[in-house]
């Protein structure tokens, strides 16, 4: 047989490795691959995503993060995570996260780059504004109610548990009624 064809691997599988557990399996190239976690310290964390709080692993090498797995001492999560939560390092590595904050004017069609302090400037006139246009001190009948129906909130998925925590503490501060969370829908 010729050297090509030994290197084929279903003719090494037959010949010893019938379960494709070792040289069959292997090609040259892939006998140099070492897993992300060789040589990282771990470093344990709990799931930012849910109120459930799974346990974590973060692996971390040469101060990067090079994977994520569930904590297998978690009385919670007992080493598993969900769908979000094994998928918490794109969330701090991805390519395709926006690092600026992005605003298209009514009835444009781009987006412009602003800068933080200018956005977080807008938003606050604008909560002020409608809070100020929408509050009712009082119902029909003269009861007190402060209360606030112009503003509302849905939480998305990738808040976690301390922003949700937050957030409902100002909401209630500022009278909204409406606040819900994607996790209770």
């Amino acid at each position: 047989m010729s050297d090509a064809r030994a290197s084929w691997p279903l003719l090494r599988q037959l010949q010893g490795d019938p379960l494709a557990l070792g040289a069959a399996a292997r090609s040259e190239r892939t006998a140099q691959w070492t897993a992300r976690t060789q040589d990282a310290r771990i470093v344990k964390s709990v799931c930012p995503y849910c109120a459930v709080g799974c346990g974590q692993l973060l692996f971390v090498k040469d101060g990067e993060l090079t994977q994520v797995e569930g904590d297998p001492e978690s009385p919670i999560s007992r080493g598993r995570l969900c769908p979000k939560g094994s998928a918490t390092r794109s969330l701090v590595q991805s390519p395709l996260r926006e690092y600026k904050a992005k605003y298209r004017r009514p009835y444009g069609t781009e987006w412009e780059e602003l800068t933080l302090d200018r956005a977080m400037e807008m938003i606050a006139e604008r909560v002020v504004r409608t809070r100020r246009e929408t509050w009712e001190p009082v119902d029909e009948e003269g009861r007190t109610i402060n209360r606030c129906y112009g503003i509302a909130s849905l939480g998305g998925a990738t808040l976690d548990n301390e922003e949700n925590y937050l957030m409902k503490k100002l909401y209630t501060a500022l009278g909204v009624v409406q606040v819900e969370n994607q996790a209770r829908i």
